[in-house]
């Protein structure tokens, strides 16, 4: 009675790509929530990124500004799950 369960090798690969995968699709998915609110709603001011840096209030400057902000938001605690997950030795 063998069972065919498959079994990664513990290196956590496919889980890390799965996360990067997802990274990437939220920070697509922002970018173009951002052009559609650049294009439907009017009268809207400038976005200003990190409160600093302002950019256009045409579709593509909504557009960075949703992508950059969401880019920087789960990228900066990824990054710092990654750097522990691999620099932390176990107790």
């Amino acid at each position: 009675m063998s069972q065919s369960v498959s079994q990664s090798d513990g290196s956590g690969v496919e889980g890390s790509r799965f996360v990067g995968y997802l990274y990437v699709i939220l920070v697509c998915f922002t970018g173009v929530a951002g052009f559609l609110v650049g294009t439907f709603v009017e009268n809207l001011e400038a976005p200003r990124f990190l409160f600093l840096i302002p950019l256009p209030p045409t579709p593509f400057g909504f557009a960075a500004y949703g992508a950059l902000t969401i880019a920087v938001v789960l990228g900066i605690p990824l990054l710092l799950v990654v750097y522990v997950s691999e620099n932390v030795v176990e107790g």
